[in-house]
């Protein structure tokens, strides 16, 4: 999957991701649409990278995972004061 930030950077999944990242990556998604604040969406991005995958242990989170997360925060953000 190719994802596009709001800032121009185009970041592929498959090369860019770790299989790790890229679970957490799925988990976000869902939390992007349902935080109902961009503190509770950092709080489960937290969860998730300490959980890591399956329970598996932390996932550290490599430059490209951190600017996606960033992008988001931004759509969270934007997302909530539309409501």
């Amino acid at each position: 999957m190719i994802i596009k930030t709001k800032t121009g950077k185009r970041f592929d999944t498959d090369q860019d991701l770790t299989a790790p990242e890229r679970h957490i990556l799925q988990k976000l998604f869902a939390w992007e649409s349902m935080s109902g604040s961009v503190l509770q969406f950092r709080e489960k991005k937290e969860k998730a990278l300490n959980d890591g995958w399956n329970g598996s242990g932390p996932v550290f989170a490599g430059p490209a995972l951190k600017a996606i997360c960033k992008d988001m925060e931004k759509k969270v953000a934007a997302r909530l004061q539309k409501a």
